[in-house]
């Protein structure tokens, strides 16, 4: 046998032993390695701790729910005989703390005092909860009216004046000026000065036109210059309850003075007209 024989003899018996063993991949199938080797390299960099991909946030938990506001922003209501939690914290009418009771406790209390029960804080663990009669609950709603009344956002109205206007128009838009300030708006008032030259600066004949009105008013902002001085404004609001009540106790304490003013002179001129009835 000739040496070329053999070695193809030997060529194909190691093909034959090997054949079992290799595999021979097709495009495709190194496409889906690939691919699967993409998917376990990006997995594994998901995971870092120094990874910012969007997969994080979907391991984080989920932001808790927002619980229901405090009265303060929600009407003031009954929630009925169908209390959602199992335990509360519950307050009585009289405003004394009963501690927390189970729900049956409370239906069981409300039904003996023909009272019902409001919520307080919602976000309190338990809740606070607060049992009124009807007559309570009607005074809460007045008083929640009264105060969104007041948080409610305070109109500006606004005038302006011209340095030549006559006495009448200034003495009309005064008065509209204070039906504004009664109804609780604040007042924004210009003053323009004329073109010509005066002796009396904006300033001074803005507050000497506030001294006609007939009512007491406070001040967001007092009479100062603007427009490069040749102009003045301010801005005027309802007095406070304690600006009223500093006026008031002023005004007594004028009053105390004056009259023992003309106490003392009287005094003093009963005097002299003794003297001079007593002289021959």
């Amino acid at each position: 046998m000739s040496a070329g024989c053999v070695r193809w003899m030997l060529s194909q018996a190691v093909r034959s032993t090997c054949r079992g063993s290799l595999v021979y991949r097709t495009p495709a199938s190194r496409v889906g390695i690939c691919s699967e080797r993409h998917s376990i390299a990006a997995a594994s960099w998901r995971w870092s701790p120094f990874s910012t991909d969007v997969s994080d946030a979907e391991q984080t938990p989920d932001p808790k729910k927002k619980k229901p506001a405090l009265r303060t922003n929600v009407p003031i209501s009954s929630v009925g005989r169908k209390i959602p939690h199992r335990h509360i914290q519950v307050i009585s009418e009289n405003g004394e703390d009963l501690g927390t009771l189970h729900r049956a406790e409370v239906v069981r209390i409300m039904d003996e005092n023909d009272l019902k029960l409001v919520l307080l804080h919602g976000k309190k663990d338990p809740p606070v909860y607060q049992l009124m009669s009807g007559k309570q609950i009607h005074e809460e709603q007045l008083k929640q009216r009264e105060r969104q009344k007041k948080m409610a956002q305070v109109q500006v109205k606004e005038l302006t004046f011209s340095a030549g206007i006559a006495s009448h128009d200034v003495a009309t838009k005064l008065k509209q000026a204070e039906s504004w300030l009664e109804k609780k708006n604040h007042v924004k008032i210009t003053l323009r000065s004329a073109n010509g030259e005066s002796n009396i600066s904006p300033i001074t004949a803005l507050e000497q036109m506030l001294e006609q009105m007939d009512v007491m008013v406070g001040f967001v902002s007092k009479p100062q210059a603007i427009r490069d001085g040749r102009a003045a404004m301010c801005v005027l609001r309802p007095p406070s309850a304690k600006e009223l009540l500093q006026m008031n106790k002023a005004a007594k304490s004028l009053s105390a003075t004056s009259s023992a003013s003309q106490s003392k002179t009287s005094s003093v001129t009963s005097a002299d007209t003794t003297e001079e009835t007593s002289q021959p």
